[in-house]
């Protein structure tokens, strides 16, 4: 055993990530409604990045990224569509994968979808019951989370504004606090239901994420990525369900939650109509070079796009193509920009180094971050 060797271990947000075994990586994925925009392809380009460095290091990753296909925006999206859920969730999770794919996007290691995972959420449901951390009301289970804002950092105003912007009704008369949340809820008609000890009924948002993580890789994950907007209520409310029920604390050891992608300073979502989708952008430009664009800025910081960005990652995307053409054998700036992208993934420097070196330490930086 070298014990001078170099360390090669990731760390995120300052916090080092040792590994023993396979990485248990876990991605919030889409919920298949609509088209893939560029404020989803940064969070899962960025994923993708996390788990390629990690890989470079010489670890080994096993990636999980769900489907949400069971939510209350697909079921009206399918309706308008006169489609089932189901079929219409499976056809829009095509165009997301093959958007994932002309990205670069390496294929995961498990891909659940919520449907297929109702009957672990009713075993969350009755594990947090039996613990005391829900209780039934009026055929809905309700997680007990009154200290879930404050283990966050929120106050309680922004955390009943958040959790009624994501749908998780504050002011319900049902519920013992308001920052109760439904593990379990009674279906209308029209939508998807399944029978349970407390009625037909369909899974909470929340405890979907929560019962496929643990199902895929049991009680903790070493890295969690989703988008910024997940932190709460979704990220807060997985992982104190998925605690309670298990004992084990983190749920998480780590998290890289990326910063959203804005247009014209408003983050990128359909109810703003500001959407650039990732369909509309790659005939007219290399897909490395929609992928360097993507990953331009740090991780964490939300980021305003414009059309000159691309113009300016396709520039550096050739220039990077042409230092990777010379020359040249530098261990050191190897060792540098590896050293770069263990810290916090900076992609920043390591391809400055890159560009700067040329060579072989260019192209080791365009495998690893998949620019070829």
């Amino acid at each position: 055993m070298n014990l001078n060797a170099p360390d090669r271990t990731l760390r995120i947000g300052g916090r080092p990530l040792p590994v023993v075994g396979p990485a248990r990586m876990y991605v919030c994925g889409i919920t298949p409604y609509d088209a893939t925009h560029l404020g989803h392809a940064r969070t899962f380009v960025w994923a993708d990045i996390a788990a390629r460095v990690l890989r470079h290091a010489g670890g080994d990753v096993r990636v999980c990224r769900n489907v949400t296909d069971v939510d209350d925006v697909l079921n009206q999206a399918a309706h308008r569509a006169g489609s089932p859920y189901d079929s219409f969730a499976a056809v829009q999770q095509y165009y997301f994968e093959r958007d994932l794919e002309t990205l670069g996007v390496h294929a995961v290691d498990h891909q659940p979808r919520a449907h297929n995972h109702v009957r672990e959420v009713i075993a969350l449901a009755q594990g947090l019951l039996t613990s005391g951390s829900a209780y039934v009301r009026d055929g809905a289970v309700y997680f007990r989370g009154a200290d879930v804002p404050r283990r966050a950092g929120l106050d309680d105003g922004e955390a009943r504004a958040l959790l009624a912007e994501y749908g998780d009704e504050p002011d319900d008369p049902r519920k013992e606090h308001p920052f109760d949340i439904a593990v379990w809820r009674p279906s209308h008609s029209g939508e998807p239901a399944w029978p349970s000890p407390w009625g037909r009924g369909r899974p909470g948002w929340h405890a979907e994420c929560a019962a496929m993580a643990m199902t895929i890789f049991g009680p903790a994950l070493d890295l969690h990525a989703g988008g910024t907007d997940l932190r709460f209520p979704h990220h807060a409310y997985e992982s104190a369900m998925a605690e309670a029920l298990t004992g084990v604390h983190p749920f998480s050891r780590a998290w890289l939650h990326v910063g959203m992608v804005r247009r014209d300073g408003v983050k990128m979502a359909k109810s703003t109509g500001n959407l650039v989708l990732v369909s509309d952008l790659v005939p007219g430009h290399p897909a490395a070079a929609v992928r360097l664009m993507l990953i331009s800025e740090p991780w964490r910081e939300d980021w305003d796009y414009t059309p000159g960005l691309l113009d300016h990652a396709a520039e550096r995307l050739e220039r990077l193509h042409i230092a990777a053409g010379r020359g040249g054998n530098s261990p050191a700036a190897e060792a540098a920009v590896t050293e770069a992208l263990l810290d916090d993934l900076d992609a920043r420097t390591a391809l400055g180094i890159a560009e700067q070196e040329g060579g072989r330490t260019a192209r080791l930086v365009m495998a690893v971050l998949a620019l070829g």
